[in-house]
């Protein structure tokens, strides 16, 4: 039997609830895996990085479909931004919540008239968005490319650590190791270069944002240090880190396997995007407060 090397074998016809869309995302890349085929958890993980303002199922979604996709939005965001869809296009499906208004009864509408109608989830639909390589148009603005140096992205992460109460500090005194999460405080080995710096600092956050208390006894040493590599892989590739295979052979250093990985995928999206929320400098403290304790829960 052919194993292809295309994970977009999902019935994209047939609408999906989040979790069914999640499910059979993650049965893919088990049998990507196991088929020797580990380019398909790079491209999940490279689209984490692309895509994290995305939920988690969408991300898996738009890896499946279109490992390529560097920006995607919708038909009509397209044409707002001066470029179009070309002709015969294939959208990618994702699922985009259905919001209704629920309207109060009057005596509870009077009661608080700043709150008379509530927004509720009705359910979910079929949405589809278009990458850049679909359109053609004005040029748009360059993302951020920062070619193997993290630039302010380094003060922007210490200073979030910090915003945690989170201490951090240089100690030469534990090499051989980069980097230490001691639950609360985190050493660095001085002497790094700024890229090897933000990776090791992101990898130690991400122990200090998943591995503590409860969590920590739940785990294994192999999850938690493939679930912070793999957070660290998605950053870096997000602020433009040459990544090369570091990460895949810490993980491989580690004895990750595919089902400990299927399972993690989505706490390391989640956190991910906690840590590049946090780079954001227009980003209000109090969003961060709130995907935190989202991650957490």
């Amino acid at each position: 039997m052919t194993t292809t090397k295309t994970i977009a074998t999902i019935d994209s016809k047939k609408p999906n609830t989040k979790q069914e869309l999640i499910a059979a995302n993650i049965k893919l890349l088990i049998e990507q895996l196991e088929a020797g085929h580990s380019e398909t958890l790079t491209s999940y993980l490279t689209a984490m990085s692309r895509f994290h303002q995305y939920s988690f199922g969408n991300v898996l979604e738009i890896a499946r479909q279109m490992p390529t996709a560097t920006r995607v939005a919708g038909f009509w965001t397209w044409k707002n931004l001066g470029r179009n869809v070309r002709a015969g296009q294939k959208g990618i499906r994702i699922i985009a919540p259905i919001v209704g208004v629920r309207r109060k009864e009057d005596t509870e509408a009077n009661q608080d008239i700043t709150k008379q109608n509530e927004r509720v989830l009705l359910g979910f639909r079929n949405a589809y968005v278009f990458d850049v390589s679909q359109t053609d148009g004005v040029d748009l603005p360059e993302m951020r490319e920062i070619s193997g140096d993290p630039g302010e992205n380094l003060d922007r992460l210490a200073a979030f650590i910090r915003s945690r109460g989170i201490q951090l500090a240089y100690n030469e005194n534990i090499a051989p190791a980069l980097g230490m999460s001691y639950g609360g405080r985190i050493a660095l080995l001085p002497g790094q270069s700024n890229a090897e710096e933000f990776s090791t600092l992101i990898h130690e956050t991400a122990h200090e944002l998943l591995h503590k208390a409860e969590r920590r006894t739940a785990t294994t040493k192999t999850v938690r240090e493939t679930e912070a590599e793999a957070v660290a892989f998605v950053v870096g590739k997000a602020v433009g880190l040459v990544t090369g295979t570091a990460s895949a052979d810490y993980i491989q250093l580690y004895h990750g396997n595919a089902s400990l990985l299927a399972e993690s995928l989505e706490v390391i999206q989640q956190t991910a995007a906690v840590i590049l929320a946090a780079l954001e400098p227009s980003l209000e403290d109090a969003v961060i407060n709130e995907e935190l304790a989202e991650v957490a829960a």
